[in-house]
């Protein structure tokens, strides 16, 4: 697909061991899911539009680059906050939005229950971030909502992703670019990714 990259490492590969092993101390959960997310971010960095600039070093003047447009990052509310440090770290400059949305349990579709975003999404860069891609429907009401919002670029940042969600946000929207650690086997009976790594917010959180 096009528009999704699993972005990979041995050092990735051994970090999301550390997050699949229900025995890691939160503490642990918490800096593996840290490092991933920074490999991501520095992956999906290449749809980011750059700017061409001088800037003058002791000795003389050379060019560089500079990101060209704003970029705002948007967790969903409450996983998605556990990547926001790694991505703020890479990038400081970065405006954050928030988008809250809790699972009906019985229809696993997705209900809004928080929405605030920074103002000219129409020429920004949106990350959305969501360590876990699973039926796809919490992502893409995100981007819907962000749409409706003016966003025109977005990305959409996840630790593991699971084949219904990957399929259904890039047939419901086709523009966006998807980037993952994992691509697991596919969703059980109650809609969580197999073999996963259990409730992610729950194990950064603490609220088992």
């Amino acid at each position: 697909m096009e528009h999704f990259t699993i972005v990979s490492n041995n050092l990735i590969l051994r970090d999301l061991t550390y997050l699949r092993d229900k025995h890691t101390p939160q503490r642990d959960f918490r800096h593996a899911l840290d490092r991933i997310a920074y490999s991501i971010c520095i992956s999906l960095s290449s749809n980011i539009i750059m700017k061409d600039v001088e800037v003058e070093t002791p000795l003389e003047v050379t060019s560089g680059k500079k990101i060209a447009s704003e970029i705002v990052l948007v967790p969903i509310l409450r996983a998605g906050l556990s990547m926001g440090n790694a991505f703020l770290q890479l990038l400081p400059q970065a405006k954050m939005g928030h988008i809250g949305l809790k699972r009906n349990e019985e229809t696993l579709e997705p209900i809004e229950y928080y929405y605030k975003t920074p103002q000219d999404l129409e020429t920004a860069q949106v990350i959305i971030l969501d360590p876990m891609l699973a039926t796809g429907g919490s992502v893409s009401a995100a981007v819907t909502f962000l749409k409706r919002g003016g966003a025109k670029n977005i990305i959409i940042a996840s630790i593991i992703s699971a084949p219904e969600g990957v399929s259904r946000v890039l047939n419901d929207h086709p523009d966006v670019y998807i980037y993952t650690a994992a691509h697991d086997r596919g969703l059980n009976e109650k809609g969580y990714i197999v073999p996963g790594l259990g409730d992610a917010g729950d194990r950064v959180f603490g609220t088992l």
